[in-house]
């Protein structure tokens, strides 16, 4: 594709000319991610660019970092591999792309304005190594078998690859210490832009390979993303530290993502819908913890943009937050899985103390500088379905492999 060469070739040069100005390699990778949309689905692309902004300038806010001019170009090679995903059904592909936006996870975990995060890193890299293991053999598994056995361990071993990447519970363990830990602003990332490849690649394996005995397996799925829900609620409701808000926050938001799989064997309909709802909870929660984590970062934030990120992670219509939900909802319902929907609602509820409280922490006042300006871009972006979102359903009905 002449489009990813380009973007990579500008990414290259951008990053090798950052040692002369780190500003060569901020422009460089907006360019290269900018080149990539070319060929990209314009809506699903503009709001990975929206996040990938975001991103940058978050990263360009503690530009004295150790690899100050490489992490920008570190947050465009995600994002493009993001834009690209959504254009492959190619299993080996698929696989590169899960890995090329996972590693450089690795070394943005480290990096602060201070001092390297080597224990955070080692910690975090741990985890991953042992996921991305998990998830590509359970991947190749499930499209070399044919045993009912083998099958069953591989679509296991897929989903717990999964939930260790993008922080399920039970195997959760990593992202409150990280999240707590780490540079808020890194993290963001981690939280953000780095949870769609996995995501979507799982998707379209799952679908690719599902078999009408898949039930049992969904309903153990569905079991697991109940408790991440509950996990992630409680343990939210039991902390004051934002930063361990967000973490816990982040395992609840992966739970109800997660819970769109077992519509994987209902009628199309219903795997657009739940498709739909997992990305747009994927981008509630993007566009929510690149909010809070940039106003952790300037200590505070304008209590307005701190409410309405608030409002949409609480799902308060019209804001992203409620149709995400709404659509996962939705298609749970119609996927015989009510006990799942009326835990989600139950779940939606429980929240409700923390986001407030986290509000009240975090808007403390407005701070003219570029870590709130992206605060205020993270929340204007929660009132993007104020049109009702029925376009994001037809978004993911050309997405290839679905």
């Amino acid at each position: 594709m002449i489009e990813l060469l380009a973007s990579l070739i500008i990414l290259t040069i951008g990053a090798a000319l950052s040692y002369k100005d780190i500003r060569i390699s901020l422009v460089a990778s907006i360019v290269a991610v900018l080149v990539m949309m070319i060929s990209g689905n314009a809506a699903y692309s503009a709001m990975i660019l929206f996040v990938a902004l975001l991103n940058i300038f978050s990263l360009y806010a503690m530009r004295q970092n150790q690899i100050a001019g490489l992490d920008y170009a570190l947050v465009a090679i995600m994002a493009i591999a993001t834009l690209y995903v959504f254009m492959v059904d190619n299993l080996a592909m698929m696989l590169v792309l899960f890995m090329v936006v996972s590693a450089p996870t690795y070394l943005l975990v480290m990096v602060s304005d201070k001092n390297l995060n080597v224990d955070v890193g080692i910690k975090y890299v741990t985890f991953m190594v042992i996921a991305t293991v998990l998830f590509i053999i359970g991947a190749v598994l499930l499209y070399s078998t044919t045993n009912p056995l083998i099958y069953s361990l591989a679509f296991l071993m897929l989903i717990i690859g999964l939930s260790m990447e993008v922080g399920v519970a039970p195997v959760h363990e990593w992202v409150p210490d990280v999240f707590a830990s780490a540079d808020p602003i890194p993290v963001s990332i981690i939280a953000s832009l780095a949870k769609f490849v996995p995501f979507i690649i799982a998707y379209k394996i799952i679908v690719a390979t599902a078999t009408p005995s898949l039930w049992p397996l969904l309903v153990v799925v569905g079991l697991i993303a109940a408790a991440s829900m509950f996990v992630g609620n409680i343990g939210a409701l039991t902390t004051n530290e934002p930063s361990r808000i967000l973490a816990y926050s982040t395992v609840a938001n992966m739970g109800y993502i997660l819970a769109t799989f077992v519509a994987v064997t209902a009628g199309k309909e219903y795997i657009y819908f739940a498709i739909a709802g997992g990305l747009l909870q994927l981008f509630v929660n993007s566009f929510g913890k690149v909010g809070y984590f940039a106003s952790i970062k300037s200590e505070g934030t304008s209590p307005i943009t701190a409410y309405l990120l608030t409002f949409s992670f609480i799902g308060l219509p019209p804001l992203m937050g409620f149709w995400s939900k709404l659509f996962i909802i939705y298609s749970l319902v119609y996927s015989q899985f009510i006990w799942l929907a009326v835990i989600l609602v139950l779940n939606s509820a429980i929240s409700v103390p923390y986001y407030i409280r986290l509000a009240r922490l975090l808007g403390t006042g407005w701070k003219f500088n570029l870590t709130s300006a992206v605060v205020l871009f993270a929340s204007i972006a929660m009132l993007i379905t104020l049109i009702p979102p029925m376009w994001f359903v037809d978004l993911v009905s050309m997405m290839k492999g679905v």
